[in-house]
């Protein structure tokens, strides 16, 4: 048996939240490895609905569920979600929940310099979350972030509290906005250390442990590789690597742990927030995908944009991450088009590229190339095998395949667990 990585190939809101609880059911250990509370996953199971931001998607299923290292946390959202499950009939203790000692918090002077920064930007702005995910990534590499086991150790932290808390007055003053409240922020963090505490532990040594035993380990990762602070659309995207390679050094495993990489992808494609998005559609086809897709966004419930699904990304997506197979969600929301169409590459200042360019200007010039093919008129909704699919839709996942160069593993046809379709099993090595 194999451990699987999960990760979104586009710009996040593929549907890993509804994947990764199909995937969690049958593993022993979900892992988050990198991101914060800007990440929504929504699970439909039977007749309930769960929403969560920040812990990994197997809490619902009673799996052992992992914050790693590589995620910033903010304990107050984090007590506030564990709340929310648990009045939803969810139990969350240390048996089935770990959380890293050594994982950066997010404070509310983060919050602060975030939305600060989006109000001054105007129309430059990046279309943060404004949940201080930025902000908290830049003082972890800047070694003067707090972490959970410094809560721990709050009667000594006078010097790092000084050390981060004059950093933030000095970009505050630009601002026009007084000091931290350094003893506010103590106080705060004293109130809410006992909460976060009870769960943290050195979650590398735990990993290490079950997966030793043998244990099925799923990491799972937030928005998509789009968004990846490296190979995504630069500068707008998230505050971290979201590519397979961070499972590794955001859980404490090594490389070697990561396993079957299953990218998620939509079959359609979507963004949130600023920057280029070569194939959106700002029409009454874009209109409808969006309301046939319910594309709001879990955490902002800001609307997406709406578009043609991008072959060069996926397989740029798929090549950067070394993706095994994808898991295609939201079939069903094609249902009925006449025509569908595929962007097989780009023309910029006319030439032909089979890639999305790293620069900005280049990114938000390029013309998509689109190859149109027939819709189909029968339904995908509630599939659960091939069978059940007409024949042009299976027309349309194999192209996908093709061009994309990355085999299928399934297709998801609802937002229900069962709706879908087992291609090739990702835990089976």
């Amino acid at each position: 048996m194999a451990n699987v990585t999960v990760i979104g190939a586009q710009w996040g809101d593929e549907g890993k939240g509804k994947i990764v609880d199909w995937l969690a059911s049958r593993a022993d250990v979900v892992v988050r490895f990198q991101g914060g509370h800007n990440a929504g996953h929504t699970l439909v199971v039977g007749d309930q609905v769960y929403k969560l931001s920040l812990l990994p998607s197997g809490i619902v299923t009673g799996t052992l569920s992992i914050i790693g290292n590589g995620v910033v946390l903010d304990p107050w959202a984090l007590k506030a979600e564990i709340e929310k499950l648990t009045a939803q009939g969810v139990m969350i203790n240390d048996e089935n929940f770990a959380l890293a000692d050594n994982c950066p918090l997010i404070l509310p002077l983060h919050r602060d310099l975030d939305g600060l920064r989006e109000a001054a930007a105007g129309s430059g702005k990046i279309g943060t979350t404004g949940r201080g995910i930025g902000p908290a990534y830049e003082d972890k590499v800047g070694r003067r972030a707090i972490r959970v086991c410094d809560l721990a150790h709050l009667d000594a932290m006078d010097a790092q509290l000084g050390r981060l808390c004059a950093h933030h007055d000095a970009l505050r003053a630009g601002f026009g906005q007084p000091p931290v409240d350094r003893a506010a922020l103590l106080e705060e963090l004293r109130e809410i250390a006992p909460f976060v505490l009870q769960f943290a532990q050195p979650v590398w040594k735990r990993l290490k442990k079950v997966r030793k035993a043998g244990a099925r380990i799923l990491f799972e990762g937030a928005q998509g590789v789009l968004l990846d602070v490296d190979h995504g659309t630069y500068p707008f995207v998230t505050s971290s690597n979201t590519v397979s390679g961070t499972a590794a050094s955001g859980s404490g495993l090594g490389p070697n742990s990561t396993g079957f990489v299953l990218g998620i992808v939509k079959a359609y494609t979507t963004r949130v927030g600023s920057g280029p998005f070569p194939t959106e559609l700002e029409d009454e086809i874009g209109q409808k995908l969006g309301e046939r897709g319910h594309e709001f966004g879990t955490v902002t419930g800001r609307k997406r944009r709406c578009g043609w699904f991008d072959a060069v990304l996926v397989r740029q997506s798929c090549a950067i991450s070394g993706v095994t197979g994808i898991a295609l969600t939201k079939l069903d929301v094609l249902d009925g088009f006449d025509k569908v169409k595929i962007c097989t590459g780009y023309r910029l200042r006319g030439k032909v590229l089979d890639y999305f360019p790293s620069h900005s200007a280049d990114q938000a010039e390029v013309e998509p190339i689109y190859e149109e093919m027939d819709g189909w008129q029968g339904t995908t909704a509630g599939a659960r095998s091939w069978a059940d699919l007409p024949a042009q839709a299976i027309k349309y996942i194999q192209r996908v395949q093709e061009l994309i160069e990355t085999p299928v593993a399934l297709v998801s046809t609802s937002p229900e667990r069962e709706d879908t379709i087992l291609v090739r099993d990702p835990f089976v090595d």
